[in-house]
């Protein structure tokens, strides 16, 4: 272990020179209405933090409590030095992490639920490679091999069934999103929080999205977990909450509003694909545009094709659809921005706008050549032509007309 604290990079400023110590890590614990469990769980809390080798404080976030927490909760700071509480005026965890994580002077910032349903004996793994300097964030997991979980089947599905939701909307790689056991190094958090909307539930989920999308590397810990039966948390509510705030990211994250890469590139995080999204959210875009590419498409192939030949009118409505395609591409599927390269994007994109123009010409061609002559069955004919375009077009763009050059 002395290695370890000898080696690690700290997350801190230096301490003024006659100030006090920096704090390394800060163990906060948001409360509501928690009167009965609050003064045993932090006394727990601080038992397990004295066997650790790091300076520590648990600060209590009081959600706007309506019971006895916020007396228990001021009694605990006045009789422990490393107790401090914070009093919120409204509830919501995610706006006590804000708060708290916001104006902390530690190093390493931790948040658990009050209930303590993870076993303690994960806080040092959790908190280690972030001190070392190894990760940027750390999460318990319940959901990956090793853990220990003791719940009932509907909150095991629940979670479940969220994770999976996450990997397939927003392509999200850690295991578990909603596990009350996380710990982010403090100059990650000042990047990040900022960008977190959500003040409630949902606050985790975005915060980890937001720092994988980041390239930042996020430690995974199995916990042992033991279901809280007095939750009180309002399954129906937060479900839709969270199906709103993975629609609200997801298209932040699309539509470059979320400056993911710039958050990369101030941590030293930066990668050639950092903020562009992985493979798996470039097609779910690319579909989008070529949906619309495609629909186009066709209107504008049905109203040119009244005026002038079906060949004149093909030519038109694909090259109009191409370059406005390329230009919806490079913003919203592969994250370029600005005029840097968008001349040569476009030309490149003109070369493949040529191989399907030779698709699309040779099944007019072959329509004719059979003697067809129906306007409905030209635009079926193209149409398809132009999905099986679309395919060669994505990969072209991935391969060469978007291709970032890595150093």
């Amino acid at each position: 272990m002395s290695a370890l604290l000898s080696s690690a990079r700290p997350a801190f400023p230096p301490a003024a020179a006659h100030g006090p110590l920096p704090v390394t890590l800060d163990v906060v614990i948001p409360v509501y209405n928690e009167e009965r469990d609050l003064a045993p769980s932090v006394e727990r809390v601080r038992e397990h933090l004295a066997t650790l080798p790091w300076s520590s404080r648990v600060t209590i976030a009081d959600n706007a409590s309506t019971d006895a927490t916020a007396v228990i909760a001021r009694r605990l700071a006045h009789a422990y030095d490393d107790v401090r509480v914070v009093h919120l005026a409204e509830k919501g965890r995610g706006r006590a992490l804000k708060r708290v994580w916001s104006t902390s002077d530690a190093g390493v910032l931790v948040y658990m639920d009050v209930d303590l349903s993870t076993d303690l004996n994960a806080l040092l793994p959790l908190v280690a490679p972030l001190i070392s300097g190894h990760s940027d964030v750390a999460i318990g997991t319940r959901l990956a091999r090793g853990a220990r979980v003791q719940r009932g089947p509907q909150r095991e599905l629940i979670s479940r069934g969220y994770n999976a939701l996450l990997r397939g909307t927003l392509r999200a790689r850690f295991s578990d999103a909603q596990c009350g056991f996380k710990a982010i190094r403090a100059d990650v958090a000042r990047e990040l929080l900022p960008l977190v909307e959500d003040d409630a539930w949902f606050f985790d989920t975005e915060l980890l999205v937001l720092a994988e999308r980041a390239g930042l590397r996020i430690h995974e810990v199995p916990v042992d977990w033991v279901d809280d039966p007095d939750s009180r948390v309002d399954i129906l509510r937060t479900a839709l909450d969270d199906v709103r705030g993975i629609v609200r990211v997801g298209h932040g994250l699309l539509s470059g509003r979320l400056p993911v890469s710039e958050v990369a590139a101030r941590l030293g995080r930066a990668s050639a694909d950092a903020g562009g999204g992985r493979l798996g959210m470039q097609v779910a875009m690319f579909a989008l545009v070529g949906i619309a590419s495609t629909a186009a498409y066709a209107v504008l192939f049905l109203l040119l094709r009244g005026v002038a030949s079906p060949f004149l009118a093909n030519l038109l409505a694909l090259l109009l659809t191409a370059i406005a395609n390329t230009a919806a591409n490079r913003r919203l599927t592969f994250g370029l921005r600005g005029r840097a390269g968008a001349v040569g994007h476009q030309l490149r994109g003109l070369v493949v706008f040529g191989v399907g123009l030779a698709v699309t010409s040779g099944s007019l061609w072959l329509l004719q050549a059979t003697g067809v002559d129906d306007h409905h069955v030209e635009v079926a004919v193209l149409t398809v032509a132009n999905l099986l375009v679309t395919v060669l077009r994505f990969v072209a763009m991935r391969a060469w007309v978007f291709a970032r050059r890595r150093h």
